[in-house]
């Protein structure tokens, strides 16, 4: 049964994935500080939400973060009206969202959140976390069926059964915390434009949105290959091999390549002729002229192929540079951010990484930037 994640209790299991995160980061002049600060946090009975919070501000403590657990039940009571609006209008909060939905995606964009009409967004705590759903004018929750009723006087009396959902959040987060400017990555932006109609429905000001940097924490030798060769990042994304062929092409020598491309004109001016001509003979001719001509061209490209094969035994340089490149800015296939984890970089470049992208890293709306550590 799903549970939030403020209620998973470290276990002792908690040593050996340590134990097996310091066997993969390789060895580094900071690896036994950051061995030791996740020690500190991550330790058999913690919460996971609290090993978290320490870890950050292990991090970033000294820079005036705040860290605060949304799950803390001594917030529940200045929300309580929230959840209780949220009960006593079941469906609206989706419905605006719906409608927020549909304007973005006539006007070319997508909704990023979809939730069923019959849905609050509300989870009920008890033991679990589980969603709500109205029916006939009583509440669902799981196999169990209330009184409208109940969970309104529940919401009031012990608003800590309750917590919002992606929806809601929001809501919930500026009414603790009044908020001016939020900073939002990409896919909070894209379910923070659904919620306009939502602010206005809770009677809650909606901050300003400001989208977060983004950035690509390359090496100076990727850097060095990227500026050499004129690749753009995005080029690096794609799991196959036609950026990297692409590459290779450029660097057959030009004389080989002028020869091929005299050799596949000639051809196709030649055989151009004798298809034209050949119908004065027999006109059923004409089909295997064509025939001969699309084989000689598809063994031309077979050629071709060859040739770039040949390139890249000739420069497994530049290939191990290409992987190299694409294997830091798109492991797998994916966004940096969503595959390494920051322990790795804070293991190889040491805490004065978070320093330098304070410093560095640019504030500009519509860029994504490469940083080179």
């Amino acid at each position: 049964e799903p549970s939030p994640v403020a209620t998973v209790r470290l276990d002792d299991s908690i040593i050996d994935t340590l134990a097996e995160l310091e066997r993969l980061l390789p060895p580094t002049e900071f690896h036994a500080s950051i061995m030791d600060g996740l020690r500190r946090a991550y330790t058999p009975g913690a919460g996971m939400a609290d090993a978290f919070g320490r870890w950050l501000e292990e991090v970033l403590g000294d820079r005036g973060l705040v860290v605060y657990d949304s799950s803390d039940l001594a917030s529940k009571p200045l929300v309580s009206q929230v959840f209780a609006r949220e009960l006593s209008m079941p469906g609206q909060t989706v419905k605006l969202a719906a409608l927020a939905g549909s304007d973005l995606t006539a006007r070319g964009y997508h909704a990023q959140v979809h939730a069923q009409d019959d849905s609050l967004a509300l989870f009920h705590l008890d033991g679990g976390r589980r969603a709500i759903r109205q029916q006939d004018g009583r509440f669902v929750v799981g196999d169990q069926h209330f009184p409208a009723a109940t969970l309104l006087e529940q919401a009031t009396a012990r608003p800590a059964g309750f917590s919002p959902n992606v929806l809601l959040r929001p809501v919930v987060q500026d009414t603790i915390f009044p908020t001016i400017c939020y900073v939002a990555g990409p896919n909070e932006l894209a379910y923070l434009g659904q919620l306009r109609g939502v602010y206005a429905h809770f009677a809650v000001p909606m901050p300003l949105f400001y989208p977060r940097a983004s950035a690509t924490l390359l090496d100076s030798a990727a850097v060095r290959f990227l500026t050499k060769y004129k690749l753009p990042l995005e080029a690096l994304q794609a799991q196959d091999e036609a950026a990297l062929n692409e590459l290779l092409k450029t660097q057959i020598p030009q004389v080989v390549e002028d020869s091929f491309t005299a050799a596949e004109q000639a051809i196709e001016a030649q055989m151009a002729r004798l298809i034209q001509t050949i119908p004065t003979l027999d006109p059923t001719l004409e089909g295997a002229a064509r025939s001969t001509l699309e084989r000689m061209q598809r063994d031309l490209q077979t050629l071709h192929g060859k040739m770039i094969q040949s390139a890249k035994r000739r420069d497994e340089t530049l290939r191990r540079q290409f992987m190299h490149a694409r294997a830091l800015a798109f492991p797998g296939g994916h966004a940096q951010e969503r595959t390494i984890g920051f322990v790795s970089f804070l293991n190889q470049y040491g805490p004065a990484l978070v320093d330098r992208l304070d410093e560095e890293l640019p504030l500009d709306l519509g860029h994504h930037w490469i940083v080179t550590i």
